[in-house]
């Protein structure tokens, strides 16, 4: 059987969600991993997707609610239910001969953050990976102690809408500090243990630096199956886009 590249849908909260699935040669059933892109997604991760392909992994990339022309209003809670939705449905995708016993995500900035709190809520996911991760959490702590940090959050969220819908910065901002402590990342520590993670930071890197939201998880998940890494890079890896590559596939290959 031939490589395929095919649009699908699934429907969360009442609206269509659009992906496409990347899927490798041969009969399968392939491993698959769903890539999940930040806020608001300039940086989708295509590339990684093709490269995943090539790799013999089926990858799905998929926008949430109320992102790129996709029905619907963003929040961070309807980016959360999206994912944890596509990643029980992608499961049942037979016809496109993946696997539904070897599910990965592997997020992106805000997509770090997704793909790790649904790898904790769902035991089933094999594998997880966050690269340049936010920590709305963590975030979230330190723009409460801190008025003028919130001030900065707020227009910077309200900088990157336009690609999303039905949203502000300030309400944003107000849905991280309802969430609180209940969206912290060094909060999951206890439910990833012993599971296989992937860290990637970003020393270079001015909206996630490494020091601020990689190094705390470093520690955290001691008590995972830990992989960790730091690259001397920008918030998309600009410059470092292989090397991104195959350190998640040789992550993958090995759990």
């Amino acid at each position: 059987m031939n490589t395929s590249t095919s649009s699908v849908t699934f429907t969360s909260g009442g609206e269509t969600l659009y992906g496409v699935l990347h899927v490798p040669a041969g009969p399968g059933p392939h491993p698959v991993v769903v890539v999940l892109h930040g806020f608001p997604g300039y940086e989708r991760n295509f590339d990684l997707a093709q490269s995943l392909r090539r790799a013999g992994y089926a990858s799905l990339v998929f926008h949430y609610r109320g992102s790129w022309g996709v029905g619907g209003s963003w929040s961070w809670t309807h980016a959360l239910e999206d994912a944890a939705l596509v990643t029980r449905a992608v499961r049942e995708l037979a016809e496109h001969r993946v696997d539904p016993d070897r599910v990965a995500v592997v997020g992106h900035s805000m997509g770090g953050f997704v793909a790790l709190m649904t790898a904790a809520a769902d035991p089933s996911i094999t594998a997880a990976a966050s690269i340049s991760g936010f920590d709305i959490g963590r975030a979230a702590a330190a723009c409460r102690a801190d008025a003028a940090l919130r001030a900065h959050w707020t227009e910077q969220f309200d900088q990157w809408l336009l690609p999303l819908r039905g949203t502000s910065g300030a309400a944003l901002m107000d849905e991280m500090l309802e969430a609180g402590d209940r969206w912290s990342l060094a909060g999951l520590a206890d439910r990833l243990a012993g599971r296989p993670v992937l860290l990637v930071g970003t020393s270079l890197d001015e909206v996630t630096p490494s020091g601020v939201f990689h190094d705390p998880l470093v520690t955290a998940y001691a008590s995972a199956r830990l992989e960790h890494h730091v690259f001397a890079a920008d918030h998309a890896l600009s410059d470092h886009r292989l090397e991104l590559a195959a350190t998640v596939e040789g992550f993958l290959g090995r759990v």
